[in-house]
């Protein structure tokens, strides 16, 4: 009896595992999950535990053990998706940032995703000038101890945070003074919806880096944001396309092509290589989920995608859930009470410190906040070097910077106290000025490409040349597409795909005509072969055709030995 109580036991173990999802404030939440349970049924358990119903911008994510970061599918078993052992530990992100954060129907949802900014910002992949970085860190400040108090905060209190990865004491007093002068009345809601407003406004907002190189070598970091596709490069946003412009996402192995409409409807492409295949996958996985949910009006008019032009070669994927519109319709109609919010009694992160509450803030002893600190960068830096769409560290510097000068509504002017990601994991915003510009494309190879005939064409914030085409390395731009448009393209890449497995199919009949020829007319004395050999068809098909064509071909070789011979 005592055996069969155990072997039961063990049985139901069998069926469940242990699950432990780390949250946006890095508290945690743990399950029990059902062995064939789906990847939805867990993220439905982690959004009632928050009570949350705008719940589409986000996403489970996990790494796997070779350090490659995945977004857990909802329509498949969390266990087919592990290549790991349970228990397992995954993280609720923002995987879908809102095109306007500040618009959001609920204060639950705008502050998970002031969490997620704010971690962004710590981490590197939200780049900005000091001046925007002082008032970001400002905001946080306010949103999270309150008002200035002579009492509870010292001189050089800002310091005690970590709001970016390097920053200097001159921009540490410059937070000091926007929160002490300007802030002051302000409610946690409100610095953090002032605080989502100035974030939104920045060009690395929704930004998830992956580490790649063109086809010149070089490090580059491909992204998609709410409002498309973006490459930076050289410290500078190289390649802005917006997501009605790009027409195809494609991978094959490491390399990933991005197919687009530009300007003047002239067709690119842009080809840039991962660190490994499975990180190429998750990168075009990744587009195209965030091309169907901002691009289309319906999820109806999502539809299967192929990483191939052969529709039976490469991965097929279908983005399954709703799209942005979708879901801000959905949002506008939802009628509750507003659920209670607990921002207090936030610890030191793993990965990201958070601020607490007065009190709250002495209750980690001094050693211990240093200690989570150093272990804190040391995490860091092995996350720079691995090989997930994290990025790597930049090859960059903090001189490497350009210094440009203009009024503060124009050009960025990245003093010496500037906020420099460069230390951290991404290079620095896209500057205004033309000329810099120019520079940039100049370093990174010229970015015009030249059709079949002869035509030369421009990316994007670049004339059309009138001079000759500078020498220098080729661009990622290396062709053009032929003149398609719209469904007319659909309709070719279709007819494309049937032509080809049409010939495929006809090389492989030939194929095996020439085998089955080859295999009757040898000597191999097999029971189906002398079946073959005895019929009428096979004897009128060898009397009449196959003899007749081995004596013309045996003639043609002689003749042709023979002038070889004599030359």
């Amino acid at each position: 009896m005592l055996s069969r109580l155990m072997s039961g036991s063990d049985r139901t173990l069998d069926r469940e595992f242990n699950c432990t999802v780390r949250l946006l404030d890095d508290s945690e939440y743990s399950c029990t999950v059902q062995r064939d349970a789906k990847g939805q049924w867990l993220f439905e358990q982690v959004c009632h535990h928050l009570n949350l119903l705008e719940k589409d911008y986000f996403g489970i994510r996990f790494v796997d053990p070779d350090k490659q970061r995945h977004w857990l599918d909802f329509s498949k078993p969390i266990t087919k998706q592990m290549r790991s052992q349970p228990p397992y530990t995954m993280c609720l992100r923002v995987k879908f940032y809102p095109p306007d954060p500040a618009a959001l129907k609920e204060e639950i949802t705008r502050y998970l995703v002031f969490l997620q900014i704010k971690r962004d910002l710590y981490h590197g992949r939200l780049l900005c000038k000091s001046s925007d970085a002082a008032t970001l860190a400002a905001f946080i400040l306010q949103a999270e101890i309150g008002d200035y108090d002579p009492g509870k905060h010292p001189e050089g209190y800002s310091s005690k945070f970590q709001f970016f990865p390097k920053h200097s004491e001159r921009l540490e007093r410059r937070i000091a003074e926007i929160h002490k002068s300007e802030l002051t009345g302000q409610s946690p809601e409100t610095s953090e919806m002032n605080f989502l407003r100035k974030a939104q406004s920045l060009e690395t907002y929704g930004v998830d880096p992956h580490p790649c190189k063109d086809v010149s070598g070089n490090a580059a970091f491909l992204a998609f944001t709410p409002f498309g596709f973006v490459v930076l490069q050289g410290n500078r946003r190289i390649h802005f396309l917006k997501w009605n412009e790009v027409t195809k996402l494609k991978f094959e192995g490491k390399t990933f092509h991005i197919y687009a409409t530009h300007q003047e409807d002239q067709k690119i492409i842009l080809t840039y290589f991962a660190p490994t295949p499975e990180a190429c996958k998750h990168l075009w996985k990744c587009g195209v989920e965030n091309q169907a949910f901002y691009q289309f009006e319906k999820s109806s008019q999502v539809r299967t995608v192929s990483s191939s032009n052969l529709f039976f070669k490469g991965s097929r994927f279908r983005y399954s859930g709703k799209v942005a519109k979708e879901v801000m319709e959905q949002s506008a109609k939802i009628r509750r009470e507003p659920p209670e919010i607990h921002r207090a009694g936030m610890v030191p992160s793993r990965s990201c410190p958070s601020i607490t509450h007065g009190p709250r803030q002495s209750s980690v002893p001094r050693t211990r906040r240093r200690a989570v600190h150093i272990s804190i960068m040391e995490g860091l830096e092995s996350l720079r070097d691995s090989g997930h769409s994290t990025p790597v560290r930049s090859v960059s510097n903090g001189n490497s910077f350009l210094r440009s000068h203009g009024a503060e509504g124009g050009t960025a002017e990245f003093s010496e106290d500037s906020y420099s990601p460069s230390d951290s994991v991404l290079p620095t915003p896209v500057s205004n000025d033309p000329s810099d510009q120019a520079q940039v494309r100049h370093t990174n190879g010229p970015r015009r490409i030249q059709d079949e005939g002869g035509t030369e064409l421009c990316t994007q914030n670049q004339a059309r040349p009138q001079a000759v085409k500078p020498k220098g390395k080729r661009s990622h731009l290396e062709k053009t597409l032929p003149t398609q448009h719209g469904p007319e393209e659909g309709v070719n890449e279709v007819i494309c795909s049937l032509a080809r497995l049409f010939l495929v199919t006809l090389a492989l009949l030939f194929a095996l005509l020439l085998l089955l020829i080859v295999l009757t007319e040898s000597e191999l004395d097999l029971a189906f072969l002398r079946d073959i050999r005895r019929t009428p068809e096979f004897q009128q098909f060898h009397y009449e055709y196959f003899c007749p064509l081995r004596r013309w071909l045996a003639c043609k070789l002689r003749w042709m030995g023979g002038h070889l011979i004599n030359k």
